[in-house]
Formats: C-alpha cells, structure tokens, sequence
C-alpha cells in the first residue's frame, strides 16, 4: 500500500533537516537552502536527488552509487527571484510549456519559458514500500485572462535497487473553448568525462544530426569553436570522443532526430573510459526531438547528452513555422516519460549494443 504525504512550505526547517518518510531503503528528508529555497532528499539505495518542490520540482543534484553525475557551475544552491541563467545549476530542468529555447529576433519570451521557475502550488510524496518506490510530485497552473491555461503535473520517481530517476510530466489544457499550443524539452545536465565516448540511437549523419551554427553573440567563443562547428557540420562523429582540447565555450548545440525501439523509446550513453556509463532514455512517441547541448569553460562542465524535446530551439516563431507544435484540445492531455542514472560496465555494454541495433549499425 503506498501512503501520499502532502507537503508544505513551512514543512522545510531553515536549520537542519527534518525527515518526512522512511521504509527500508526509502527515505525523504525536507530541508531549506540557505537561499530560502525549499529542498527534499529523496533515497533509494542506489540513487539519491535532491528535488526542488515548489521550485520547477527541478531535480538540484542527482548522485548513483554515491557518484554525483550533475554538471558543475557556478551556483552551489539554487536562488529564488531571478533569471534562469542567475540560477542554472540543476541536474534536470523541465523547460516550457509556452516556449522552449532561446528568443529568437522575433520572440519576447524568457529563456526556455516559464516552467523552470515556476512555482509549484502543491508538492507531494509518495512512499510504497511494497514496490520498493518512492516519488515526488506536484502541480503547477498557469493562468492569463483572455490567454493561456493549463495544469501541469510532473513526477520524480526512485526506485530500490535501481541506479535511475524516472521522469514523468502530464500536461491539461484547462481551457473548455480554445486549443493550447505547447512546448516542452527536458533539460538533463550530466557532468562530462574526459574520455569518455557518446552513443545515441540516431544516424550519425549531418541530416539527423545537425549542428547550430550560430554562435552566442554576447559572449566571446573559445578559439578555433567556429572551425569545430564548421567541422561538425560536415562530420558529427567529430564530438564523440569527449576531449579535454575540444572547444565547447561558451557551447556547442546540436539538434538530433532519433530513432526508436520497439516499445517507441530512444536511448543515448556516455561511455566512460572505466567502462561505467551514464545514460538517458526517453519516449519519442511524446518526444520526438533530441537536442544535444555541451557547454565547457569558466566554470561550466555540463553535457546535455540528449535533452527530450518536442521542438527544436530555434525560437517560438521558427518552430512554429515549421508545424513543431503540440496542439492540445480543449481539455485535452498530453504527458511524456523519460529515465536517466548510470550503469555499471556489464549493463553499458548491454546498452551499448541495443543502441546499435535500434540506431540500424548493430
């Protein structure tokens, strides 16, 4: 039987940490960053997180076998109030729902849209001991007279044994008389491995792996990154091999259409020299973009190893133009799964052979 244990603000204490549920190997402890931003650790065994309630429920760090795999940045704890790039150190983002991705020229909208800081108005747990699970969720809605409205629920789920989160994001257009137009992108942030080795379930070809060629105007690119991208666009291969001397400042973005197994889910893998690997898997069905962003220098080191999307980031209106939409009805749903942690070398091996046959070179 499995026990729903709704949270709140002054649940989180600001010294200390106060535990909220225990069974076994499943534990949940409530805390508050020094910034004043509410935090609950999740335990599973294998796999611990460091969730974000009413912040986005942005999953703050991820760690496996007590190695944390979240991409290193500036910001050692969340801030409240401001921008998403003055609080961009998360290992999971849900980016969305009204836009995704950069402003383009014609775009007035906030960097990835308003679900990575939005605030949630309900937070919950849920603990089975029985199946050894235990999840955190919560709803969010988004309300403008005259405009958009919708319910969005998303869940963070570990399991006993298991050296993975699964993901999961549930979308209602709650309006009874006007469809709603959505966009959403799972924005995963491993920390990279030098040396380390990239698969992914797609044709390594410039046609489904297609390289951003403009650069960041605003900030100075590393020497030789316009060379790279250039070199990319002809060879993605070139990125694979994750090298110390590859240029990635300020970033490298690639755009991937991905192939799917059976069941409609797409897989990629970070292979590390020791043969351990991190991966992420996703449904395409729901998802059918991947988009690659690799950013080191400065203080970065993150490697969005294949970031769930419905649309490119090229901007609302570009996508839009090209029918990368998701229209829901009125009243209608839409929802998406994704899973990512680490494997042990026996099971990146596995995994590495089932990408190469779904990708067609197995």
């Amino acid at each position: 039987m499995s026990v729903t244990i709704p949270l709140r603000p002054s649940d989180f204490p600001d010294l200390g940490c106060r535990p909220v549920a225990h069974a076994g190997a499943l534990a949940a402890e409530a805390f508050r960053y020094p910034s004043g931003v509410e935090a609950l650790r999740l335990r599973a065994g294998r796999a611990e997180a460091v969730v974000l309630p009413f912040m986005g429920q942005q999953i703050w760090r991820a760690a496996f076998d007590g190695r944390d795999v979240t991409m290193a940045s500036a910001f050692e704890a969340p801030v409240p109030g401001v921008p998403y790039l003055e609080t961009y150190g998360a290992f999971f983002i849900h980016c969305g729902l009204m836009r995704i991705g950069p402003p383009s020229a014609t775009d007035a909208h906030p960097l990835h849209g308003e679900l990575p800081l939005a605030r949630f108005e309900t937070a919950e747990i849920t603990i089975d001991p029985a199946a050894g699970r235990i999840a955190l969720g919560g709803l969010y809605r988004h309300r403008t007279a005259f405009g958009a409205r919708y319910a969005a629920r998303t869940e963070v789920a570990l399991s006993a044994g298991q050296s993975a989160l699964e993901v999961a994001v549930v979308v209602e257009n709650a309006r009874a008389d006007d469809p709603l137009e959505i966009m959403y992108l799972g924005h995963a942030n491993f920390r990279p491995v030098d040396g380390a080795r990239l698969s992914y379930a797609a044709r390594y070809a410039p046609e489904d792996v297609r390289v951003r060629r403009d650069l960041p105007a605003h900030v100075p690119p590393a020497p030789g990154l316009a060379a790279f991208v250039e070199r990319l666009g002809r060879d993605p291969a070139a990125h694979h091999l994750i090298a110390p001397d590859l240029p990635f400042a300020p970033e490298v973005v690639l755009t991937i259409t991905p192939r799917a197994d059976a069941a409609g889910w797409s897989h990629a893998m970070q292979l590390h020299p020791d043969g351990n690997a991190d991966f992420i898997s996703h449904d395409a069905r729901a998802l059918p973009v991947v988009i690659r962003w690799i950013s080191r220098g400065d203080g970065r080191d993150a490697l969005g190893l294949a970031l769930p999307a419905t649309a490119g980031v090229e901007g609302h209106a570009a996508e839009r133009a090209a029918g990368r939409m998701v229209t829901l009805p009125p009243g209608g749903r839409w929802s998406a799964r994704m899973r990512m942690g680490t494997l042990t070398p026996p099971e990146a091996a596995a995994f590495g052979a089932m990408i190469e046959q779904v990708a067609g070179r197995g």
